[in-house]
C-alpha cells in the first residue's frame, strides 16, 4: 500500500510540475506581450527584390483571388514577383493564373509537401532575389506588408514573422481557431520579442534572406511541420527571428470540427517528433553554449497547447475539489484543491492578457460552447499521432469573405 501511494505521489508531482510550469511560462510572456515591440523606422530604406512564394495543393477555390490580391502591394511593382507554386491544380485554374502578371511554377510529387514545393520553386527561380516571403494559398497580405518586411531587413534581421490574423470568424470553430492564433501571437511572438527571445514561426506570413532561406530549406525534408524544423535549425545557429505585429496577413480559419482535428493532429505530431529529435541537442546548447533561445524553442515542443492546458488544468482542479468535498480527511494524495486552484487562475490570467479586446463579444461567448468539443478532439488526436508526420495531411481551404477591418 505504501509503495502504491509513493508511486501515486510521484505521478502527482510530475503532473503538477508539468502543468504548473507551463502555466507560469505562458503568464510571464503574456504579461510581456502587453508592452509594445516596435521596429526602428528608416526614413529612406533600400527596396529589396522579393519573391512572394505561394505554394498550393489543389487550392483552386482560393488561389486566383489570392494571386490578384498579392499584386496590390504599395511596394514598387518592379521589386517583387508573386510566385504561385501549383501542385495538382485544375487546367482551367492554371489558364486563369497564366493571365495574371505573376510567375507560375507547376510542380508534381509522389508525396506532396510544402518544403518540396518551395525547394523546387527556388531551384527554377534562380538567385535574383534578396528576400523570400512565404504565404499559404489562402493568405492575403495587407497592402503595406512587403513595405514593413523590407523595413525589418533594413534593421539587419535575416528572418521575420508577420502577424497572421483571421480572415473569417463565420463558425464557432473559426472563432476558436482565431483566438488560438492570437494567443500564440501574443505569447510566443510579441511577448517573446519584448523579452529579447526570438519569435516563433507559424508556417506562413514569414520572410527570409533569400539565399539564406534557399540554403537552409535544401536541408529541410519535413513532410509536416516544416516551419518547426526550420526554426529549430535557425535558433540552433543563433539566428534571431523578428516579429512584426503591424505587418498583417489574413489567414482562413478552420470552420469544421473534422478539419480542426486533422490540423491539430498534424501540429501535435510535429511537436512530438521535433522534441524527441532536439531534446538532447537543446540541453547541450543550453549548458555548453548558453543558447537559451534554442532551448526555449525545444521546450515549446513539449509544452501543452493552450486548449489542452486549460482543459486539463480545469479537470484536475475540479477533480481535486470533488475529492476535498467527498473525502475531507484524505491523506493519500500529495496535492489538494488549494494547490491546483492558483494554477487554474494563472492559466486564466494568461488567456485574459493575451486575447485581443475585439474577441470579447457575444459571438465568442457562443463559440465557447464548442470549446469542450475542441478539447476532446485534441485529446483524441494525442492517440492518433503515429505515422501522422510521415504523410501529407492537407487542410482544404474554401472561398470565404474576409471580416477583417
Amino acid at each position: 500500500m505504501e509503495v502504491m501511494q509513493y508511486i501515486l505521489n510521484i505521478l502527482e508531482w510530475v503532473i503538477f510540475i508539468y502543468f504548473g510550469f507551463a502555466a507560469l511560462y505562458i503568464l510571464i510572456f503574456a504579461i510581456a506581450g502587453i508592452f509594445p515591440h516596435r521596429q526602428i523606422l528608416s526614413s529612406n530604406p533600400r527596396f529589396r527584390k522579393m519573391a512572394v512564394l505561394i505554394p498550393g495543393y489543389k487550392e483552386d477555390a482560393v488561389i486566383i483571388e489570392v494571386a490578384r490580391e498579392a499584386l496590390k502591394q504599395n511596394y514598387p511593382s518592379n521589386e517583387f514577383d508573386v510566385v504561385i507554386i501549383a501542385d495538382s491544380f485544375r487546367s482551367e485554374t492554371l489558364k486563369e493564373l497564366a493571365k495574371l502578371p505573376i510567375r507560375l511554377i507547376e510542380v508534381s510529387f509522389d508525396v506532396s509537401t510544402k518544403s518540396k514545393a518551395l525547394n523546387k520553386a527556388m531551384e527554377e527561380l534562380g538567385d535574383n532575389y534578396e528576400i523570400a516571403v512565404v504565404l499559404d494559398a489562402d493568405n492575403i497580405m495587407a497592402v503595406d506588408f512587403l513595405t514593413r518586411i523590407n523595413q525589418a531587413f533594413e534593421n539587419g534581421f535575416m528572418v521575420v514573422q508577420g502577424h497572421r490574423v483571421a480572415k473569417n470568424t463565420n463558425t464557432s470553430f473559426a472563432v476558436l481557431d482565431a483566438i488560438s492564433e492570437e494567443l500564440n501571437n501574443h505569447i510566443f511572438r510579441k511577448g517573446h520579442r519584448v523579452l529579447g527571445f526570438s519569435s516563433a514561426l507559424i508556417g506562413s506570413g514569414m520572410a527570409f534572406n533569400y539565399s539564406f532561406f534557399k540554403r537552409t530549406m535544401a536541408n529541410v525534408k519535413a513532410v509536416g511541420g516544416f516551419d518547426k524544423e526550420l526554426e529549430l535549425k535557425l535558433l540552433k545557429d543563433r539566428n534571431k527571428i523578428e516579429y512584426l505585429h503591424d505587418a498583417l496577413v489574413l489567414d482562413e480559419k478552420v470552420q469544421k470540427p473534422e478539419v480542426f482535428a486533422n490540423q491539430r493532429k498534424r501540429w501535435l505530431s510535429a511537436q512530438f517528433i521535433y522534441f524527441v529529435r532536439y531534446f538532447y541537442p537543446g540541453l547541450y546548447h543550453l549548458f555548453f553554449k548558453g543558447n537559451i533561445d534554442f532551448f526555449d524553442k525545444v521546450y515549446q515542443m513539449v509544452s501543452p497547447p493552450r486548449v489542452l492546458l486549460m482543459g486539463f488544468v480545469t479537470i484536475l482542479t475540479a477533480s481535486y475539489a470533488l475529492i476535498a468535498w467527498g473525502f475531507p480527511g484524505n491523506s493519500i494524495l500529495a496535492f489538494t484543491f488549494s494547490h491546483w486552484l492558483p494554477v487554474w487562475f494563472v492559466v486564466l490570467l494568461a488567456f485574459l492578457f493575451s486575447i485581443p479586446k475585439q474577441f470579447y463579444t457575444f459571438q465568442t461567448l457562443v463559440a465557447l460552447i464548442a470549446l469542450p468539443k475542441a478539447f476532446l478532439l485534441m485529446v483524441a488526436s494525442l492517440f492518433k499521432l503515429k505515422g501522422a508526420n510521415k504523410k501529407f495531411i492537407h487542410t482544404q481551404h474554401g472561398a470565404v469573405t474576409s471580416n477583417h477591418k
